[in-house]
């Protein structure tokens, strides 16, 4: 049971991530989605407009917090204040779970703003189990680990992503947040096999989906967030939701933002792949 919040609400079905551009027009309008994800560093402010807008959202949507601060990877320590910051949020806005990356932000005393990737061996596994297993005894709950995309690899590492974050998942007794769009770009940028790892998830484990779209560049593909959703991304989905179709559903586009209905649109596909697989399942 979770210690969040006392009243938190099941989060089913799919949803979208909340950005600033679309929250006037979602509490005017109210759209049909079933939930909605928070980017909680954004929502961190003790007051404002931003924390009276949540307020307001909350008693419409689910919600949960997806966050980029922990660096779950780093050496540096945990900054325990910030777990604290956000599970006060949490709790504000009722949220039914936290998720954050696998990788480090940090180093040095060094932010980088970005999600840095890690080797893949049993040294690092050991490492991240030990910081997850804290940040989870901080927050008073399972955290959801996300897989992430990357641009390099090392040559230190002895394991396979998926090996990797299924160990993690087991042995931090965590919970996984899997993004299908990070998986279809390690593909095409170091060839990653996107349909074994889909196959080899351990889908109890596997609590929320993200998925998104990606940005062409000259030598490979960046995890953007800017564009649909691509075809080969809508595939590999399918693939998972046919492993266990009740896994809610997240729709991500954090640049180039467009109007609100591009995303519903996303939305009525991911609902329309789910329709046809619990059918095709009966």
């Amino acid at each position: 049971m979770s210690v969040l919040a006392s009243n938190v609400r099941p989060i089913s079905g799919v949803g979208i991530g909340l950005r600033s551009q679309h929250i006037h027009e979602i509490l005017t309008t109210l759209p049909d989605l079933d939930w909605l994800e928070l980017l909680a560093d954004n929502h961190l402010a003790e007051g404002g407009q931003s924390v009276d807008q949540l307020d307001s959202i909350s008693k419409h949507y689910p919600l949960t917090l997806h966050c980029v601060g922990m660096s779950l990877a780093s050496v540096e320590p945990l900054d325990l204040e910030y777990c604290q910051r956000i599970k006060r949020l949490a709790k504000r806005v009722n949220a039914s779970w936290i998720s954050e990356h696998l990788c480090f932000s940090a180093a040095l005393g060094v932010y980088s703003h970005d999600l840095l990737p890690i080797p893949y061996n049993k040294e690092t596994l050991a490492h991240c189990v030990q910081r997850v297993q804290q940040i989870q005894e901080a927050l008073g709950d399972r955290l959801l680990v996300e897989n992430v995309s990357s641009y390099m690899t090392f040559k230190n590492s002895d394991m396979s992503e998926i090996s990797f974050i299924s160990a993690l998942a087991e042995q931090a007794d965590c919970d996984l947040l899997i993004d299908v769009n990070n998986i279809y770009v390690n593909q095409l940028n170091h060839g990653l096999d996107g349909k074994a790892y889909i196959d080899h998830l351990p889908v109890e484990r596997v609590r929320e989906i993200h998925l998104a779209g990606y940005q062409q560049q000259e030598n490979f593909v960046l995890d953007a967030h800017n564009n649909p959703v691509s075809e080969p991304v809508w595939a590999l989905y399918q693939r998972l939701i046919e492993r266990q179709p009740n896994i809610p559903t997240l729709i991500e586009w954090d640049n180039d933002i467009p109007p609100l209905q591009v995303l519903l649109d996303e939305v009525k596909k991911a609902r329309q792949i789910i329709q046809r697989v619990k059918e095709a399942q009966a």
